[in-house]
This record gives C-alpha cells, structure tokens and sequence, in this order.
C-alpha cells in the first residue's frame, strides 16, 4: 500500500494587498470613528450598515481602474449563477438601499455608515486592497444646499478628530464645469476620448500643466523614462481644458469668473457655475471661509458616476517620504453629487450627495501630527500566587472592573512569578496586584507601579532599587482606591 502523502501546513501570512491591525491600531480607529460619528449625527445624519456582499449588478462598473480583472471588484458566481461581488465603496449600496426602501425611508433621507470596502488593485505601499471608509450621504435633496451641508460637516470633522485650522483645506468643484469644457472643446459624444481627458485632468496635481499638456496632446515620457501615450488632441482642443485648470483665482468671485470663460457657451457649463457659486455663498454665510474650504477647477475625483459638486479634503501640512523628502500629506476625503446612481434601480431620477473618508489615510495624518500613537496602556494584571486561591483572584479583577478600572487575573501557567511579570511588561500593563497566602491572612494586597519600577530600573542605583519605593504594600479594602490613584498619576 502506497505511503500516503503528508499534508503540508499551510503558511501563516497575511494575503497581498491585506494586512492585520493589533490592539493600539482598532482603539485608535474606535476612537476617531466615534468622534466622527458624533459630528455626523449632531448634523441630523442617521446610522447604517449594509451588507459586505452586493450582486455585480447593483454594484455597477465604475471604479477608474480599468485594467485589472472584473473591473476591480472582487467577484464569485453563487449557486443561483448570480455573480457577487464584496462592496468596493459605500455609496452603491446606498443606492441600493435608497431604491429597496424607498417607500419606507424619509425624504430626504439622511445616512451615515463605517466599515470595511474591498478593491482588486494592484497593492503597494499604503495602498490595500482592504480598507475602511467612513460615509455619509444626503438622498432625495436636489439643492445644493446639500452639496455645501456636506462640505461644513467635512470640515468640522475634520477639527473634532485633531485636525486644526490652517492644517487641510476642503476643495470643492463642479462636474458640470468640466462636462461645459468637453463641450467646448467640440468632443460631441466621444464617451472614450472624454473618459481619456478627465483622466488626464485627474493627474494635474502630479504633471503639472506642462505635462496635462502634453498628454493631451501627443504623449510624454515619465519620470521612469516610459512613454506614455497622449489622448491625441490638437492645442485647440486642449486649450479649453489648460484654460479650465488654470482658471483659480485669489478668491471665490476671481474663480467663477475665469471658469465662465473657460467653458464658452456651454450651456450645462454655465449651470456648474452656478452651482459653486450658490455653494461659495452658503458657505459664506455660516462663517466657513476660504481658509477652510474653497472653489478649486483641479478636484475632479475618479468615480464615474458624479454629476455635479465634487469635493476633496486635502491636508496640506508636510511629512517625510520614505526617502526622507518633504512632501505634503495629500487628500484625506472626497465625494461629491450622483444624481443618476438611484436612478439605475427605479428609472426615476433621485438626487444624492455625500462624503467618504478615507479612514487608514486619516488615522495615519493624526499619528503624523503626534495627535495618536504610541503604545496603549494594557489593563491591570492581578497575578496569581496560589492556584487555589484563583476565585479570589478573579474577585480582585471583578472588583477592580466594577470601579471601571481595565483589569484581568494571570491565566498562563503561575509557576515561575518573574513570567508574569515579564507577561505583564508585555501588555504594557501600569500595576501588578501581587498576594500570596500571607498578605491574604493579613488583609491586604502588594500594589506594584510598574511604570514607576521601569523608571527607576532605568537610572536607580542599587540600593534605591532594592528598597522597591514603586511596591507597597495597602488594604485590600483600598484596592481600588490606590490603583486609581497610580493610574491617574500615570495619565
């Protein structure tokens, strides 16, 4: 009889483009969630949460990156050979959800949600293809008065969460404008050659005017030497678009006017402008200036089914690269109007606007600024001295945990007492509660600072070592009384 073949273990790695978040990284996330999610909810917003799971259908083919497989979703066909797909953002089952209960949902309706969105792109450094964004969306309002609602709250979140004034800007745009500067560049319905300009206008911000020129036009070669092909454009063409970008002035009035020349006769054009205008207005009016938030024709976000004001949040103070390079820290947050995306469902046009924030990249501005990081403190360990006496052990740590103090008992094997400790330097934990058999016939408990033991192991000469001022020995009565005031002279 043939030797059966070994099975081989699997190997224990993280999937690319996935990573895993430990302890200090979920509490600061639970944190800022939480902090955004009040702002959201004191402007009337209401929680939601979706499935992870949509059908192709629902979820529609809008991502920009169209040269990976399955249009960038991740997909399967179910038993039922309908094709599912896990979420690549908020918004689609928004739409969803708003045509699926629209008998049952006010108008407008008023939504905010958090969690996790899957993308099948390539990976690479602070890029993943599992990610958490943070929305919120306003459906049925067709004012703009939505559009500016939503770019205050961006703003005013952004400063809960640490980000002061002077540190991001909120940039706001129409897609209107954009589609009034296709038209006057004569591309008619040309959907290919459109898809290609916005693009290119898309890459402003890295190529600069020079380089959206000449991708416009003809080509250009990159920083790596490649060439990259143009849209193939005559400069008469790709005037209006130059024109377009180049059309922000030194205040709101100076903008609008360069973008009405900038778009020609366009009628939908004209509408765009309009629009920012009504926008810039109503942010006036509630004291958001353009120190905050500002009309900027460069924002042009990459999803295809905007429809109208489009707005990104970017943070302009600077960080270091990997190279140790000065570089500002970039966009944080975008979204905008998408009018026609309910409209899939029920074949009514329902209007819609909302906001995303990007959560990993937020988190990673805060810890940039000293606002987050470090090492979390880990909860008070009650070790164990003897086995039997465990049920007073655990009452100790219930005790502790009444009074709202972080607490657990030793669990691993008691034997060796310096494991324990060392288990609890581990944990970072700020006390030990140490008690053996005679501290317990005596009523009372050893209470050891370990913050305070570290700091003087550091520089202490021996003999103030060996005197232990961070143990001492208290009540079992003033339990909880000492380890607050430990953990309070700790904060």
């Amino acid at each position: 009889m043939a030797k059966q073949k070994k099975q081989p273990r699997p190997k224990a790695e993280t999937p690319k483009g996935f990573r895993d978040y430990f302890g200090v990284e979920v509490t600061e996330r639970t944190k800022m969630l939480r902090q955004i999610g009040d702002v959201y909810h004191r402007y009337g917003f209401d929680p939601l949460e979706t499935s992870a799971v949509e059908t192709v259908e629902a979820l529609g083919k809008f991502l920009p990156d169209v040269d990976r497989p399955n249009e960038g979703v991740f997909a399967w066909q179910d038993e039922d050979e309908k094709w599912l797909a896990l979420r690549y953002d908020m918004t689609a089952p928004l739409a969803r959800v708003a045509a699926q209960f629209r008998n049952d949902l006010p108008m407008p309706y008023r939504r905010f949600t958090m969690g996790p969105v899957w993308r099948n792109e390539k990976p690479g450094p602070g890029r993943f293809r599992q990610f958490y964004q943070c929305d919120a969306d306003t459906v049925g309002a067709s004012s703009v008065a939505a559009d500016a609602e939503i770019c205050a709250m961006l703003a005013d979140t952004l400063e809960a969460v640490g980000i002061p004034r002077g540190d991001y800007l909120v940039r706001v745009n129409n897609r209107k404008v954009l589609n009034g500067v296709l038209e006057a560049m004569g591309l008619g319905d040309d959907q290919a050659t459109r898809d290609n300009v916005l693009r290119t206008i898309d890459k402003f911000d890295k190529v600069g005017q020079a380089g959206v020129r000449e991708l416009l036009g003809k080509g250009r070669l990159d920083a790596s030497g490649a060439y990259i092909d143009g849209v193939g454009l005559t400069d008469a063409q790709a005037e209006p678009v130059i024109a377009f970008l180049t059309s922000k002035g030194a205040d709101a009035a100076e903008t609008l006017a360069n973008l009405r020349a900038a778009i020609g006769d366009s009628k939908v054009g004209a509408e765009g402008v309009d629009e920012l205008e009504t926008i810039a207005a109503s942010l006036a009016a509630q004291g958001y200036g353009p120190d905050r938030i500002e009309i900027d024709p460069s924002v042009v976000r990459g999803l295809g089914y905007y429809t109208g004001p489009v707005y990104e949040a970017e943070l302009t103070f600077e960080v270091l690269d990997e190279k140790g390079r000065p570089r500002q820290f970039g966009s944080v947050a975008g979204g905008g109007r998408y009018d026609d995306l309910v409209k899939r469902f029920t074949g009514q046009q329902v209007p819609a606007t909302g906001v995303s924030i990007g959560v990993d990249r937020l988190l990673a501005a805060l810890r940039a600024k000293g606002r987050m990081g470090g090492t979390a403190k880990g909860p008070v360990v009650v070790t164990v001295m003897d086995k039997a006496r465990m049920p007073e052990y655990q009452a100790m740590a219930t005790t502790l945990r009444q009074a709202g103090i972080r607490a657990e008992v030793y669990l691993g094997n008691p034997k060796n007492f310096g494991n324990q400790l060392k288990y609890a330097d581990k944990r970072n934990s700020p006390v030990a509660i140490i008690q053996g058999s005679d501290e317990a016939e005596r009523g009372v408990v050893q209470i050891k600072d370990l913050v305070l033991g570290a700091k003087i192991a550091e520089d202490a000469t021996l003999e103030e070592w060996k005197s232990q001022p961070a143990q001492r020995e208290v009540a079992i009565a003033d339990l909880v009384k000492e380890v607050r005031a430990i953990l309070d002279q700790d904060a």
